[in-house]
């Protein structure tokens, strides 16, 4: 049988794959709107409830650069149903938990579904005919944004018709469909990156992880200078240098050091930390700023489920620049396309900030925010492809899809204190934290403009050629697309 017959056409692949990143980008965002409900229904705390989100972000965190890793070095369609299923196993249990401590515990199994990402992309570069490989990366990244927004918007929906278990119930139903057809579907990738993995690089690598966002996580609560958040960010400094002269010594590492000092991988890093500071604080802190009662002088006095419409035109556009950007980044390169979306995300932030007394301020600015945020994390994702040699496709995307989540764990905790630096008599914050909080998240996606200027230039013809590099091992592309 030859190999065009063998393998499965690419836009079923596509398809598994894009439900597989929408699946595991929701669960970032399902349960962030309905927290006090899961704390009532639990019959818990607001400090404990918290860890429901702080458990699947470290998780997450920790295992997507590993299982990015493993996928490279020993299939990316075996380690991509391995996500998949603890995934699925993971909302089974949080579906059925009947204790906090069970749901929690559910959470961090679910973060091993972290390696949807960087395993989608690196099946998408082995797999697509050449002329297909931006478009489905641009897509499949923005997928990440889209997914984190209508996990916001349909939470409300979801717990009134349903209520909240059915937040882990329809999740758990879809990514088990989806690992299913991904066993039948998705073809295994011939490139490989030979080597064995050591132990040391990823317990190192999960301590400082572990650390800096436990840190930051509760650094709000704990409070910026007390003794625990101090102690746990130096222990994460420490263990990072420590990760780092180990990975250079090691003869197959777990990261290659060499590759994330490559100028189209740090500077893009860099970005996509930035980017992540302005767009997973904006979702966290935007639908609070909606259901507070009008009152208090601001704020719509939303439920859950009406907050989560003012959030729509954001994850809609952020769903059609997913679509364009691969067109506009081969007419102007991807650079550029970057350094305006992170711009039009910092302007829509501004206007957040300032003007934001009428829900139609608020449906305009999400929208602005949602094209730029779009836009720039569509093509961060080909960077960074296309910066790196085929086999280490996985890992490469793994540490940028992390260095984005520790930037939004950065961003929430400021935004955290900033927003409850100061209370009104009713115990909601005063209006200047939000305003004071949304215009540092402008000022960090400006910034992320300006870095995207750093970003060794590349043209839209060479963008698509570093998109369409070879595997080592063969490409079958082109007879899939024959």
């Amino acid at each position: 049988m030859s190999t065009s017959t063998r393998r499965t056409h690419y836009w079923l692949t596509f398809v598994v794959l894009a439900v597989a990143v929408s699946s595991y980008s929701l669960m970032q965002s399902l349960t962030v709107p309905v927290l006090a409900e899961i704390e009532q229904q639990l019959n818990t705390d607001q400090t404990t409830v918290t860890w429901v989100l702080t458990a699947y972000l470290i998780s997450a965190s920790v295992f997507t650069p590993i299982m990015g890793r493993l996928g490279d070095a020993y299939g990316k369609q075996r380690l991509l149903v391995l996500s998949l299923v603890a995934l699925s196993l993971g909302s089974l249990l949080a579906a059925l938990a009947t204790s906090i401590g069970v749901l929690i515990f559910a959470r961090v199994i679910q973060g091993i579904g972290g390696g949807v990402l960087p395993l989608a992309f690196g099946i998408i570069r082995d797999e697509f005919p050449h002329h297909k490989v931006g478009g489905a990366v641009s897509v499949v990244s923005s997928l990440l944004a889209v997914g984190f927004g209508a996990g916001i918007v349909l939470a409300g929906p979801i717990v009134s018709g349903l209520g909240y278990h059915w937040l882990f119930w329809l999740p758990f139903i879809v990514t088990l469909v989806a690992a299913v057809a991904a066993v039948f579907l998705v073809p295994e990738s011939p490139v490989r990156t030979p080597g064995r993995i050591s132990l040391l690089p990823a317990v190192l690598l999960s301590s400082w992880l572990i650390a800096l966002l436990l840190a930051l996580s509760e650094a709000p609560k704990w409070g910026w200078g007390s003794s625990r958040t101090i102690g746990l960010l130096v222990l994460s400094a420490v263990l990072v240098v420590t990760w780092i002269r180990v990975e250079q010594r090691s003869a197959s590492p777990l990261i290659d050091m060499r590759m994330m000092r490559l100028p189209g991988v740090w500077t893009t890093n860099l970005v996509a930390l930035l980017v992540g500071v302005g767009m997973y604080a904006s979702f966290g802190f935007i639908p609070q700023f909606n259901q507070t009662p009008t009152a208090n002088g601001y704020g719509f006095g939303s439920s859950v489920t009406d907050s989560g419409i003012l959030m729509l035109p954001s994850a809609i556009a952020t769903f059609i620049a997913g679509l364009i950007a691969a067109s506009i980044a081969r007419r102007v390169g991807p650079k550029a396309v970057v350094v305006f979306g992170a711009a039009l995300g910092s302007g829509g932030m501004f206007m957040l900030a300032f003007f934001h007394a009428e829900r139609w301020q608020v449906y305009v600015s999400n929208g602005i925010v949602g094209l730029g945020i779009g836009l720039a994390f569509a093509c961060l994702a080909g960077l960074i492809v296309g910066a790196v040699p085929p086999e280490q496709t996985g890992v490469a995307s793994g540490m940028n899809a992390n260095i984005r989540t520790i930037g939004g764990s950065i961003g929430t905790a400021i935004m955290a204190s900033i927003v409850t630096a100061h209370f009104l008599p009713s115990g909601f914050p005063k209006e200047i934290g939000y305003t004071a909080g949304f215009a540092l998240l402008g000022g960090a996606l400006l910034l992320a403009a300006l870095a995207g200027l750093a970003i060794p230039r590349v043209s839209g013809k060479q963008y698509e050629d570093d998109l369409e590099q070879e595997p080592s091992a063969g490409s079958v592309r082109e007879s899939i697309d024959a």
